[in-house]
């Protein structure tokens, strides 16, 4: 099962220098059957995608709570067994939890297929929506705006031998 790991830059750094994604268990976001429902798609491509945005946000979440990394959202792409990554059944359809899994075990970043991060010129964007979340999740829409504007910032794609470039170890 492909699953969506949301970190920051600094949590990518970690992954690095340990050489895991996370012992387990954790939080990431896969296409799982509360996900088709709510996105109405058979499209696999489609589907992943909104898992990966569904874990974009989450990262946005970690960066609120990170006063000092770059404000710069951060999903891996893993591969892992499909006893691994597990739906809790009591939160199928709530839609905080649409395409949250539990992943248990240790995950080896070597088993990371990509990392999608955000541009440089996304930060202004991801910064404002960090400091909105807070209203945005009270029911405040203008907030929401502004935490949605972060979406329209594709991320981009990295292979996984180029983390030390992302993280700032590279040459």
């Amino acid at each position: 099962m492909r699953v969506y790991v949301p970190l920051t830059l600094s949590g990518l750094a970690e992954a690095h220098k340990t050489g895991e994604l996370g012992t387990g268990p954790f939080v990431a976001y896969a296409v799982t059957p509360a996900l088709r429902e709510w996105y109405l798609s058979d499209d696999i491509e489609e589907l992943e995608y909104a898992a990966l945005n569904r874990a974009a946000l989450a990262s946005l979440r970690l960066l609120a709570g990170e006063r000092d990394t770059a404000r710069r959202r951060v999903v891996v792409a893993v591969d892992v067994p499909d006893r691994a990554a597990a739906a809790d059944p009591d939160r199928g359809l709530d839609p905080v939890a649409l395409g949250e899994v539990r992943v248990s075990g240790a995950v080896p970043l070597a088993k990371a297929a990509a990392v999608h991060v955000d541009a440089d010129d996304a930060e202004e964007d991801v910064s404002a929506a960090v400091r909105a979340l807070g209203a945005a999740d009270h029911g405040d829409d203008d907030a929401q705006f502004v935490v949605d504007g972060a979406e329209d910032h594709e991320l981009l794609w990295f292979a996984t031998q180029e983390i030390p470039n992302l993280v700032g170890l590279g040459d």
